[in-house]
């Protein structure tokens, strides 16, 4: 196995979706080997972009596995692409041993969509349920919300689309 210094970081994007009163979709993740207690579940989409992939198209991609939502109008980009580090703890087991974090493009985006649209429980294409339930959450609360590892990258993305965050 690679070193855990040597290991590349995955490719991937991320949706911040943004409702009219200016609240943001957050999803309780199903589980997984990274999540060190119940208050730090929540989590905005996110997944991997595959080879070729345009990034907004990725997010869109994503966004549907995961929520459902297709009724989307991009509204901003993070210019810079964040990057975070997993745990040394759990580099072996996450993502078959392959990467050591994520390097992610952040998209913001309005929902236009009614909230009927969103099914979290059985998502778009059938893929497998990445969240067990989800709610709207005011924008600045979401850094408190991610696994510690991620709040850098989380707190990175609230201060980019923090302008957004007013009804429309």
């Amino acid at each position: 196995m690679a070193r855990y210094e040597d290991l590349p970081y995955r490719t991937c994007v991320g949706v911040m979706l943004i409702n009219r009163e200016g609240l943001v979709f957050i999803g309780r993740r199903a589980g997984g080997i990274e999540h060190v207690d119940d208050t730090h579940v929540w989590q905005m989409p996110q997944g991997g972009v595959d080879p070729g992939e345009d990034t907004w198209k990725a997010a869109k991609r994503e966004l549907y596995e995961e929520t459902s939502v297709n009724s989307v109008e991009k509204l901003a980009e993070v210019p810079d692409w964040l990057i975070y580090d997993i745990p040394r703890t759990v580099a072996g087991r996450a993502w078959k041993g392959r990467y050591r974090g994520q390097r992610q493009k952040w998209f913001a985006a309005r929902f236009t969509g009614a909230d009927s649209e969103i099914n979290v429980v059985h998502p778009g294409g059938g893929h497998k349920a990445e969240f067990t339930s989800w709610r709207w959450e005011p924008m600045h609360n979401l850094p408190e919300l991610i696994v510690p590892f991620k709040r850098p990258v989380y707190e990175r993305v609230v201060k980019e689309f923090s302008q957004l965050a007013a009804a429309v």
